[in-house]
């Protein structure tokens, strides 16, 4: 099956119409989180998103931000990606995908991994109750951190 792609415009007509959906104020603070969230491919962290704003936004707050993002997540028009850093970085991508985290840069890389996403529960978990989401975080050192290393 091809997965298909969201372009900026789709996202923000979704993430409008959910916002709909919910209840939800469709603030200029909030959709301006949520465009910087679909505009970025680097799964930027709280604190990443208001740098990027405070120009554009200037009354907006970090605690603004992390608000509409812990509300945003609460309604599932965001993710969080647990990273072992001591702060959460965000997106807004729609299709399921997964990620691989670079314990020395950082870097979150996104891949689709089809087997993974079809294959059957294993028996001991299958009666555990509703799955929603399955998804792989792969930790290790991306092929950049590995060449810089063998460099130095």
């Amino acid at each position: 099956m091809a997965e298909k792609t969201y372009n900026i415009q789709d996202q923000l007509a979704h993430f409008e119409q959910a916002c709909r959906d919910a209840g939800l104020k469709l603030t200029h603070q909030r959709l301006e989180i949520f465009r910087e969230l679909a505009a970025a491919g680097d799964h930027p962290s709280a604190e990443t998103i208001y740098k990027r704003l405070r120009h554009v936004l200037p009354t907006l707050s970090i605690d603004t931000v992390y608000r509409t993002l812990t509300t945003l997540e609460e309604h599932h028009l965001i993710s969080r990606i647990h990273t072992v850093e001591s702060h959460a970085r965000f997106e807004a991508k729609i299709a399921p995908h997964h990620h691989a985290i670079c314990r020395k840069c950082g870097r979150i890389s996104d891949f689709r991994w089809n087997s993974f996403d079809t294959t059957h529960l294993p028996d001991e978990i299958s009666d555990w109750g509703k799955i929603e989401n399955k998804q792989v975080t792969l930790h290790g050192t991306c092929q950049q951190c590995a060449e810089e290393k063998k460099q130095a």
